[in-house]
């Protein structure tokens, strides 16, 4: 049954230096408080897993969090590159990362597969590109009944898998509702997970589309208003298109982005 925490107590619980972890959300609902909690703790050799990695993965990677990131697309939405990335993988700064790239469908078939309880995932994916010459985790494997060739990849079974959502009761359930994306099978797959919310209420009413993690899948809640800003929280709060469009100038820059740590992280 998930317990109920500050966010620095659960992380200084769940998320440990060379752990894998995936902060999962997508477009909204991204972890990003979390996330700042991840680099004031000073977690160092985590491999980073995540769809679309964006600016949170920017800054955790530019903290030197990191050291290894398994991906699918990874840029700043609607702006451009992720520059603390491209230095990461460029020039080894602040240290050297390594990368496993992926598409969106082995990614979200890998969580699946973790989620089942398999060793592996089988799809129609990756055909024609080059992604299997780069990326060990892509393998052909023969259909035992009809003799096709498909690919198969690993499952992946995080040791901790981070989301936010709208909210929680105090039993632990959590639900989430908007645009969706791996959250569920992230949380399912992973050994320990943390969800931060919006807010804590008595009880969870119906809403539709939303989905609902009961508290026996879910190790730890924190409550963290506006722990997904600057991306939105459905009904909540809107996009910071500002913020998105300001990390551009401000990741550019290393001396730019340790002032940004300083004084938006630390402090």
């Amino acid at each position: 049954m998930a317990s109920v925490s500050s966010l620095a107590e659960a992380v200084a619980d769940l998320v440990h230096d060379g752990d894998q972890v995936a902060l999962e959300g997508f477009t909204h609902l991204i972890p990003f408080a979390a996330g700042h909690e991840i680099i004031r703790q000073g977690r160092k050799d985590l491999t980073l897993v995540r769809m679309t990695p964006d600016l949170v993965y920017d800054q955790l990677i530019g903290a030197g969090c990191a050291r290894k990131l398994v991906f699918s697309w990874g840029g700043n939405p609607g702006v451009g590159s992720l520059h603390r990335f491209r230095d990461a993988v460029q020039h080894a700064w602040p240290v050297p990362l390594e990368i496993e790239e992926h598409s969106h469908a082995g990614m979200a078939n890998r969580y699946a597969a973790g989620a089942s309880g398999l060793p592996f995932a089988v799809l129609r994916g990756y055909t024609g590109t080059d992604l299997p010459e780069h990326t060990d985790t892509i393998k052909p494997i023969t259909c035992p009944f009809t003799g096709q060739t498909l690919t198969a990849v690993p499952a992946l079974n995080p040791d901790v898998a981070i989301i936010h959502a709208q909210r929680a009761d105090r039993k632990g359930n959590v639900q989430l509702w908007g645009i969706t994306g791996v959250q569920k099978e992230a949380v399912l797959a992973a050994r320990r997970s943390l969800v931060t919310v919006e807010e804590i209420v008595d009880e969870l009413d119906p809403r539709p589309n939303a989905v609902t993690l009961p508290g026996w899948v879910v190790t730890r809640v924190a409550k963290v208003p506006r722990g997904a800003h600057p991306s939105y929280a459905h009904d909540y709060y809107v996009r910071d298109n500002d913020y998105y469009k300001a990390w551009d100038g401000i990741s550019r820059d290393r001396d730019a982005f340790q002032c940004w740590l300083t004084e938006e992280v630390a402090g």
